[in-house]
């Protein structure tokens, strides 16, 4: 059962495009981000076949969709996918999600996982810029009291103390977080409790292993609960932001070595970064680019985990649908075409893949 309708737009006057699923006949949803495909929220697309799917959100099955719809639309979704920011890969599957809710699926040869400044310049320039404002506020009251305080606090000169008092109490309670423990413990860290953080290699697996100091009481926390309370503590130890330079010496840390996990792993499994009793894993004695390029690579480890729980049954589903596309592509050319091109062009499929990658 097909079910079609006319799309109108300035871009596809009159053309035909199915609006609903054609398994269980429900709505695939719109776009407005593929111009030329306005259809679906999760476009699936392989650009080496040239094959578009429209995945119905209500029964999962994949619409492969007409062929006279595909090409410029699949140029627009690997432009796109190109430009997301968000986006993990497995060897045959890529997962990006455009701001505007729309989900692309890239079939083929993933793209090199980049790292750009730019997506976390503006969030630590902003912790600079309000840092700098706090304590430009601090100071200026400073100064003010200073001047007219023995006429308002009695002439006893104290009004200054007392406003520096209060501006380091803002500081300090911006620093403060919470830590809720797997068994329902809360752990509340001042700022003064910050600095004893450690990280170290978990002697049991993969990971990292994470060390808070309460008072004389330390507790070590390893695997997913570690990780959640290392993106916790970091940002308040890196709530002075960073300059666009020290932003862009932490990217480069980080590309130097590829990946984020590679870059989470030497970092965790260096002997630096020793406290005063010569244990080593203390992130306040890294220098400030290594702070940041570490909640970096957290922040990033956190979201490419919470995409990669799709892309096992992505990739279940594409192995399926791609046979199917085959056999309805095979069904559209002259009988006797793919001899004939296997014959004479054996090499046209790889060099169409490059092209349009």
């Amino acid at each position: 059962r097909v079910v079609v309708s006319e799309v109108e737009g300035p871009q596809s006057p009159g053309r035909a495009m199915f609006r609903t699923c054609l398994f269980c006949g429900k709505s695939l949803g719109s776009n407005e981000v593929i111009e030329h495909f306005p259809v679906g929220r999760r476009l699936v697309f392989d650009p080496a076949k040239g094959r578009l799917w429209v995945v119905c959100l209500h029964c999962e099955r994949w619409n492969l969709s007409p062929v006279e719809e595909r090409w410029e639309a699949i140029e627009t979704c690997e432009r796109t996918f190109r430009e997301t920011r968000l986006r993990v890969s497995t060897e045959n599957v890529g997962l990006g999600r455009v701001p505007e809710g729309l989900e692309l699926v890239r079939i083929g040869e993933p793209l090199r996982s980049e790292f750009a400044a730019w997506r976390y310049g503006d969030q630590f320039g902003r912790r600079r810029k309000r840092a700098f404002l706090i304590g430009a506020g601090s100071l200026a009251a400073v100064a003010a009291v200073s001047f007219v305080g023995p006429a308002v606090v009695g002439g006893t000169g104290l009004g200054g103390y007392w406003i520096w008092q209060i501006g380091d109490g803002i500081a300090a309670s911006r620093s403060r977080v919470a830590l809720k423990t797997r068994d329902g413990r809360i752990i509340k860290l001042k700022r003064d409790d910050l600095p004893m953080t450690r990280l170290r290699p978990n002697p049991d697996g993969d990971g990292f292993r994470l060390s808070i100091l309460k008072g004389r009481k330390q507790e070590w926390f390893e695997g997913a609960e570690a990780e959640h309370f290392a993106g916790l503590v970091l940002p308040k130890m890196n709530q002075s932001g960073g300059t666009r330079g020290t932003v862009e010496t932490a990217v480069q840390e980080i590309e130097r070595l590829g990946h984020p996990d590679r870059f989470l792993r030497e970092i965790v499994e260096g002997d630096r970064f020793k406290g005063r009793r010569g244990e080593p894993g203390y992130v306040k004695k890294m220098p400030a680019p290594l702070r940041l390029a570490l909640e970096m690579s957290l922040h990033e480890e956190e979201e490419r985990r919470a995409l990669e729980g799709e892309l096992w049954r992505l990739e279940r589903a594409w192995e399926t649908e791609e046979e199917i596309a085959a056999i309805s592509d095979d069904l559209l050319l002259p009988e006797g075409s793919r001899e004939f091109l296997a014959n004479h062009a054996p090499g046209r499929a790889e060099v169409l893949g490059e092209d349009s990658s």
